[in-house]
């Protein structure tokens, strides 16, 4: 299927007097050319106005990448017109932290909501065994990785594979979001070292899948009723179906509970508590995916909750306009067709005429290991790739030259 869409002219910001204008009114992806997506909606971030206390995000909730289909799943992705409130001056909660609940708990850089590991269901709708949305719908979402919920608000549980590289893991990965507590919430690699040294390394969930075969404990081993049981481990109901069939240990990994850890970062270089989403190494995510059970911050009114999202900004605050806006390399920011998909012993790859040759194609497997690359691919070229040596499964395509940057989920079958 062709993806037909203008390339975006968004913008990568950076400020020349940035002495006021930090990360948090910067890092949006703002659509200064009115571009439009799916449904002819206008694209990533409309706005972004800020004051000293907060930054005020005017999106629709409509990324600039190609979105859809969602198999099994009868929503359509709507205009939200939403306006999320992020503040300037985040502060850790020292008392009862915040449940990071259903619906979105902050937003990614191009105006999409960030969502958490859940769905709205439970096991027998009791609200002791609930189901993880990645296991149950998972199959569901695009190549990208989202799908629109009920009334169209187009999200991402799990980490945003077409916003920002995930196969870059030489560089500190992006700020691609923000919490809702006003932390940003990065891509998944970072510096070994919480002080900003160590290698470039993926960032490691300190959760773990339990080893049970029955559900009757929660994680924390209280013993359950045999009314509040979850269904038996099973091949329908495999470790993993439910956000309880995960325990977090203390400095398992690099991340606390929440997802995230205090450190240095390069927009922050005297150190921040931020969130990192998390994947692994064969780029799949990794549970909790984005944010954890709680907010590490404190979270202002306004944007979690029914109704939510939909916030006014004061008088006297600033619109940023930026004194710099360049052509991101936006992420499947590309026309192509790639067929057939899935594929047998031969992949086919046409890209859509544009200004930008010498694309490196790469495929990767469950594994993480790059198992093909073809250097020098260009536009308007029909190419037949002899994959009949490479095993049946799911690849990552990633396609990137030094403007743009595309991933795409690929099968084989033999």
């Amino acid at each position: 299927m062709n993806r037909k869409y203008a390339l975006l002219l968004v913008a990568a910001i950076i400020s020349l007097n940035a002495g006021a204008q930090g990360p948090e009114i910067i890092s949006w992806i703002r659509n200064t050319s009115g571009a439009t997506g799916y449904g002819g909606i206008q694209t990533n971030v409309q706005l972004v106005q800020y004051n000293t206390a907060d930054v005020y995000i005017s999106a629709t909730c409509i990324p600039g990448y190609d979105i859809g289909p969602w198999p099994g799943n009868p929503n359509i992705p709507a205009n939200m017109n939403f306006v999320y409130k992020i503040t300037r001056n985040p502060a850790p909660n020292t008392g009862t932290a915040t449940n990071v609940g259903l619906g979105h708990v902050g937003v990614w850089k191009n105006g999409v909501s960030i969502f958490n590991s859940q769905d709205a269901r439970s096991y027998n709708n009791l609200g002791i065994w609930n189901q993880n949305a990645y296991y149950f719908e998972g199959p569901g979402f695009d190549d990208c990785l989202g799908h629109p919920a009920p009334g169209g608000e187009y999200h991402h549980h799990v980490s945003p594979n077409c916003l920002y590289d995930i196969t870059d893991s030489t560089h500190h990965s992006p700020i691609i979001g923000y919490a809702f507590d006003g932390y940003p919430v990065y891509g998944a690699y970072g510096y070994s070292n919480t002080d900003g040294t160590g290698p470039i390394r993926r960032m490691r969930s300190s959760f773990a899948p339990r080893s049970i075969t029955l559900r009757h404990t929660k994680p924390d081993g209280t013993v359950l009723t045999s009314a509040q049981w979850g269904p038996d481990v099973s091949a329908t109901y495999a470790i993993g179906a439910y956000r309880e069939d995960y325990t977090f240990t203390a400095g398992s990994g690099d991340l606390d509970e929440h997802n995230g850890r205090w450190c240095k970062t390069p927009e922050y270089p005297a150190g921040t508590y931020c969130y990192f989403v998390t994947i692994g190494p064969d780029l799949l995510p990794v549970y909790p995916y984005t944010i954890g059970l709680t907010y590490y911050g404190i979270v202002q009114p306004g944007n979690i909750g029914p109704g939510s999202g939909h916030n006014t900004p004061p008088g006297g605050t600033t619109v940023f306009s930026g004194s710099t806006a360049v052509t991101s390399p936006t992420v499947n920011d590309l026309s192509l067709e790639a067929f057939p998909n899935p594929a047998n012993n031969y992949l086919n790859l046409f890209i859509q005429p544009i200004a930008s040759n010498n694309f490196t194609l790469s495929l990767i497997d469950g594994t993480g290991r790059t198992v093909f690359t073809q250097n020098n691919v260009q536009p308007t070229i029909l190419y037949s790739f002899d994959v009949s040596a490479l095993p049946g499964g799911i690849y990552i395509m990633h396609l990137k030259n030094n403007d743009l940057a595309y991933t795409q989920k690929v099968i084989l079958t033999k």
